[in-house]
């Protein structure tokens, strides 16, 4: 297969979407055929045979003294079914950025490949990778790009977080439906337990965080949240799946292991207990 070649004036630049549409191929397309032959009604009887579709919450970022933590639960529901209990709805943009999703699953996880192809493809065209301003707006223009999805209910809600190389310190973005992106300068948190996450980490937050201190608070937000809201999964200890945390430091990126985390969730369980 060769690369493509293209006229001057049809040059997609380093935008690896806009290299898809000028090679015929819509991202977000399986989304948008099945809109385009019957609506979101069509689109939910091929999915599942109920007419739900699975979605993913809770998510937050916070900053801390050494950059950002992200974190979210691993649980994704139908309706009222838990339809997986392993979901990783924190994932690694590239070495200094994640991204954090709620909504529907599907187009979800659709959107996060195609803004790790773009990154990716950015820095391969530029030889330089893209600035956190710059990721931040791309994957805004992608919240745009499914508006029309998610006026039919398949709405995509990321949190953006990384760390910003020239102002060496950790920032992060939320978003809504339309695309519209806001930096939050302190923490943040989205999906049905964004009140009770949000919250907790309200409370417990404070400037200069060490890296333990706001890995807690981020565990103790999700557990908080998964003991009110069904839609989040708290710490399953008899299958050993725990919330995915991870920093975000001028190092890079880096997940927490299952045991610190294990260890984290046993100290909040002794503390609830002692309560």
């Amino acid at each position: 297969m060769t690369m493509p070649r293209f006229l001057a004036g049809d040059d997609p630049g380093a935008s690896f979407p806009e290299l898809l549409r000028r090679m015929g191929i819509e991202p977000f397309s399986a989304a948008r055929e099945a809109l385009s032959h019957g609506g979101s009604r069509h689109l939910y009887n091929a999915l599942r045979a109920d007419g739900v579709l699975p979605h993913a919450t809770t998510c937050l970022a916070l900053s801390y003294s050494g950059g950002v933590v992200m974190a979210g639960d691993r649980r994704a529901t139908a309706g009222m079914t838990i339809s997986h209990r392993t979901m990783d709805k924190v994932v690694q943009a590239d070495d200094l950025s994640g991204v954090a999703i709620a909504g529907t699953a599907g187009p979800a996880m659709e959107m996060i490949k195609l803004f790790q192809l773009q990154l990716e493809y950015y820095e391969k065209v530029e030889g330089q990778a893209l600035s956190l301003e710059g990721k931040a707006n791309q994957l805004s223009m992608m919240v745009r790009g499914n508006l029309p999805a998610a006026m039919q209910g398949m709405a995509v809600v990321p949190l953006f977080s990384g760390y910003d190389l020239r102002r060496k310190v950790g920032r992060l973005w939320d978003y809504d439906v339309t695309g519209g992106r806001y930096e939050e300068h302190d923490f943040v948190a989205t999906g049905s337990g964004q009140l009770h996450a949000g919250t907790v980490v309200k409370v417990g937050w404070r400037p200069g965080l060490a890296r333990d201190e706001a890995v807690t608070l981020a565990c103790r937000s999700l557990w908080e949240a998964a003991d009110a809201d069904s839609a989040t999964g708290g710490p399953d200890v008899l299958r050993r799946i725990y919330p995915v945390v991870a920093t975000i430091t001028a190092d890079g990126w880096q997940r927490a292991g299952d045991d610190e985390l294990a260890s984290v969730f046993e100290r909040i369980a002794a503390e609830v207990q002692a309560r």
